[in-house]
C-alpha cells in the first residue's frame, strides 16, 4: 500500500467504553493485536442483540456464518435491514468496512453470525 493510500484509511475515536470489545466482550474476542492490526472473532446467536459499540479503524471482514440482521445507532433508530440490502451477505463473503460509528446488531435470522475483522490500524 503506498502511503498516499494509507491517508484513506480514517481512525474514528470514541470514548475507550464504546470500543467492541469492551462495550461488547460476550461479542467479540481480540484473536491478534499489534501496533498495525487487530483481528477481532465477532458472534451473534439467533435473537441476540449486540450492545452499543463502535470499531475505529477500517476492516476486511470475512464472514464465516451469515444470517439476517438488523443495525441500529447508538439511539435505537433502525438504520439497515439486511433483508432489504441490494445484495444478500453470503458465508465466505469479504468486505471492506469503514470505521463504524456507535451501533448495536440484532440477529434476526435463524443462524448464528461469525465474522473475523481484520482491522487496520494505519
Amino acid at each position: 500500500m503506498k502511503n498516499d493510500e494509507n491517508k484513506n484509511i480514517s481512525v474514528q475515536k470514541w470514548t475507550d467504553e464504546l470500543d467492541a470489545v469492551i462495550a461488547a466482550p460476550e461479542h467479540h474476542r481480540v484473536l491478534l493485536e499489534n501496533e498495525r492490526v487487530r483481528v477481532l472473532a465477532s458472534h451473534v446467536k439467533p435473537g441476540e442483540t449486540v450492545p452499543v459499540h463502535t470499531h475505529s479503524w477500517a476492516s476486511v471482514v470475512y464472514v464465516l456464518n451469515s444470517s439476517d440482521f438488523l443495525r441500529y445507532d447508538a439511539d435505537g433508530n433502525l438504520i439497515s435491514d439486511s433483508r432489504m440490502m441490494p445484495a444478500e451477505i453470503k458465508d465466505a463473503e469479504v468486505m471492506w468496512l469503514p470505521p463504524l460509528n456507535p451501533h448495536s446488531i440484532k440477529n434476526i435470522g435463524d443462524t448464528e453470525i461469525r465474522v473475523i475483522n481484520f482491522e487496520l490500524k494505519d
